[in-house]
């Protein structure tokens, strides 16, 4: 084995989160991550391939910038604060960028 990724999967969602590669093999990562996962989704009929955080280069492949979310637990309250803070930015930020990369998604938007 020279790589791997994990996926959660529901009955209507595959979430791909992790990858690793013990060696750089040109397109490996799209190979796993994207490929592998869409087909899975198709021969089980999973509507909705979620590919997880971060990446303009997830265009490219058919992907539109979705919001994704996690949960944390900081004990120290003044650690705790300014990570509050630092994502409160981090949030507004990411929130504009979504904006700015859906204009050049391959779908048209229906209101």
């Amino acid at each position: 084995m020279v790589a791997s990724a994990i996926n959660f999967i529901s009955s209507t969602h595959l979430y791909g989160r992790l990858w690793g590669s013990l060696h750089n093999i040109p397109y490996l990562h799209f190979e796993l991550c994207y490929y592998q996962a869409i087909n899975y989704a198709i021969e089980n009929k999973i509507k909705i391939v979620e590919a997880g955080a971060q990446g303009e280069h997830k265009l490219q492949r058919g992907y539109v910038p979705e919001v994704t979310w996690s949960m944390h637990w900081i004990k120290d309250q003044k650690f705790r604060k300014g990570n509050k803070n630092l994502l409160n930015n981090k949030k507004k930020l990411l929130e504009n960028q979504k904006k700015n990369l859906e204009q050049f998604t391959p779908f048209k938007k229906l209101n």
